[in-house]
């Protein structure tokens, strides 16, 4: 995500001290002890401005959220999004994706929202996709077998590249769609993804389980 650089960031960025972890890596398997009533820990990937990661915290205020965002520019915003909604039961992570077993023990979350990523289109990048093989390796570590990944894109091939590896790592998948909001709108939406239905974007959505071994086929 490129975004401009925002003004005062950094004060910014300080006025929501309280919800931004700077040292994940201290809370690796003890990320609970932030919200104990969470029936649930759920990461989401990317949370971008925020609109989806606030909106899910309200909705389920028994979970407790964390948000990854490597892009400062759009943390703060999603971080003041929160605050200025008064929620307890969200946290933030300004770094990558790729150092998320550094900041996570083995089962550690139940719920893995990747929303609207990076396609990166050039076959040579494909690595980079956060549905790539190698980064469904890396969410298989954190995750409690059985929980769930929630993927949607607009980006048509994107989602047909992550069918074949969600089912080449042996993601079981249930509720895929590729076209979500066909009859009306479904679920919480993310900023670009209302901008997306106004256009008329069809929306592509799946449910990946997580399976019990962490064994990836060839």
């Amino acid at each position: 995500m490129r975004m401009r650089k925002k003004p005062n960031l950094i004060p910014r960025m300080e006025a929501c001290s309280d919800i931004w972890i700077r040292e994940p890596e201290a809370l690796r398997g003890r990320w609970k002890e932030l919200y104990p009533e969470a029936r649930e820990v759920r990461l989401e990937v990317g949370c971008g401005k925020g609109k989806f990661t606030a909106e899910t915290a309200a909705a389920e205020p028994d979970i407790l959220l964390l948000a990854m965002e490597r892009v400062p520019e759009a943390m703060v915003m999603a971080m003041e999004k929160v605050k200025a909604a008064g929620l307890t039961n969200v946290f933030f992570i300004g770094e990558d994706v790729a150092k998320a077993a550094e900041f996570f023990a083995p089962g550690e979350i139940d719920l893995l929202y990747i929303n609207f990523c990076d396609p990166w289109p050039h076959k040579k990048h494909a690595p980079r996709r956060l549905t790539h093989a190698g980064f469904l390796k890396l969410y298989q570590q954190i995750m409690r077998p059985g929980s769930e990944i929630h993927f949607k894109t607009d980006n048509a091939g994107l989602f047909e590249f992550s069918l074949e590896q969600f089912t080449a790592c042996g993601f079981p998948l249930r509720n895929v769609t590729r076209d979500l909001h066909k009859d009306g709108p479904v679920g919480i939406m993310t900023g670009y993804e209302e901008k997306f239905y106004q256009l008329g974007t069809p929306i592509c959505r799946l449910e990946a389980i997580c399976p019990e071994t962490q064994e990836v086929s060839p």
